[in-house]
């Protein structure tokens, strides 16, 4: 089944796209979500008029994620954690703890956008990538310690 995309979607296609999908995967998760539509002739049409809008769109969100990536470059959060004696952390710290940290200093991000591979469960230092945009990304700095 053909779809047209109508918001990027990781590792399938970006906005404005032509894509040939399952039809249970665009009937299940694409179209209920409004990622994208149904690629019909008179859908077709409307692209044109549509890959204009969305670069206008693009062009916005990518200098918002600019202006976003500069000023994160200079934030550090620092989590106080209990951990045993071998600097093992009891819990851990997650992209929900970071995003919500990031929040209280005014920088509203998702924490989907926190690219955290596994949570951190060792005291230390730590450069964490945040994608804003999707050749966008901006490294925080984020300090684990030992609670006293």
């Amino acid at each position: 089944m053909q779809i047209i995309l109508q918001e990027d979607v990781e590792k399938l296609g970006n906005r404005g796209e032509l894509v040939d999908v399952a039809a249970g995967y665009a009937r299940n998760f694409l179209l209920p979500r409004k990622l994208g539509i149904e690629a019909t002739p008179g859908n077709m049409k409307r692209l044109e008029r549509m890959r204009v809008s969305f670069a206008k769109k693009e062009a916005t969100e990518k200098g918002a994620a600019e202006t976003l990536a500069g000023s994160l470059q200079g934030v550090s959060l620092t989590f106080a954690r209990k951990a045993g004696d071998n600097e093992q952390l009891f819990g851990s710290v997650t992209s929900a703890d970071i995003a919500e940290a990031l929040e209280a200093q005014g920088y509203h991000i998702d924490k989907r956008k926190i690219t955290l591979a596994d949570p951190i469960k060792i005291v230390g230092d730590y450069e964490i990538p945040v994608k804003l945009h999707r050749e966008i990304s901006a490294n925080v700095k984020v300090t684990v310690k030992k609670e006293e």
